[in-house]
Formats: C-alpha cells, structure tokens, sequence
C-alpha cells in the first residue's frame, strides 16, 4: 500500500500534497477538534515546498510529519493564550444558573426528594423535609438534582 502512496504522490509531485492538505482541511470541518488543520496546512506547505526542490516522496513525509507536529503544538499555544474568559461563565450551564435564586415549592418536599418547576422545567430537588408553599433556595447542584434548603 505504502508503494501504491509513494508512486501516487511521484507521479502527481505538489498537487498530491496541496490534495492532501484540502482534504485533510475538508476533514477539520466535518470532525471538529481543531488537530487536522495543522496537518492540512502542513501538507499544503509541503506542496509549496516540493515545488522547490526535488526531494523523495519519503523525505517530504518525514519533514510534512516533523511540522505537523510542531504546527500542532504551537498552534495549540497560541490558541490558549488567545482564549477569552466569557463574560457570562455560566451561559450553557442552566442548573448552575439556578444557584443562589428563591423558588417557591409546588409539591412538599419528601425523603425521597421532590419536583420544582422552574420556568417551563421540572427539576428534582432534593433537601430536608418542606411542606407545600414554603420558599427555598438553590444551594447546589449534583448532577441533575437541584439542592435546596428553606430561605
């Protein structure tokens, strides 16, 4: 398989790798994750650069690997520095949003925890023993369960 590649890259010289980095570009799109995009500009620039010398097929795969790698590191740093810090941390976070607020119970409140309906959601609560009408607050979240306590 590797001579099939090899004599598919000689053949065709620059345009199999500029092939090579617009598929693996084409890839980063439909498999997010931001790692195929440094092997895809790298494969571009070794487009450019197997039109500048005349190097074998297996030369340009170790230099296209080697700055793969480096791309995707450095590329990786210079993402993270450029990372903002949302101004609303808990955006995509709705129970985490729900700490701190009063809600007033709709059900007593059990052993076994209870429901409270919060906006067009019902959440499971749990937290001491609480009749119907009493106002509690949200103290945290485990997992999907609301904890309260009286306000």
């Amino acid at each position: 398989m590797l001579d099939g590649l090899e004599t598919l890259f000689l053949r065709y010289g620059a345009w199999s790798w500029w092939l090579l980095g617009l598929l693996l570009l084409g890839l980063e799109i439909v498999m997010p994750g931001f790692v195929l995009i440094w092997f895809g500009a790298a494969a571009v620039l070794i487009g450019v650069l197997a039109l500048a010398v005349d190097w074998s097929v297996r030369t340009l795969a170790i230099i296209w690997a080697i700055l793969s790698i480096v791309l995707l590191i450095v590329g990786r740093r210079v993402m993270k520095r450029s990372e903002t810090e949302s101004e609303d941390p808990l955006l995509n976070d709705r129970a985490g949003r729900l700490v701190g607020r009063a809600f007033t119970l709709e059900e007593p409140l059990g052993e076994n925890g209870g429901r409270l309906t919060i906006d067009d959601t019902n959440w499971r609560i749990r937290g001491p023993l609480l009749p119907v009408g009493t106002r509690v607050v949200v103290r945290a979240v485990e997992g999907t369960v609301l904890v309260v306590e009286a306000a």
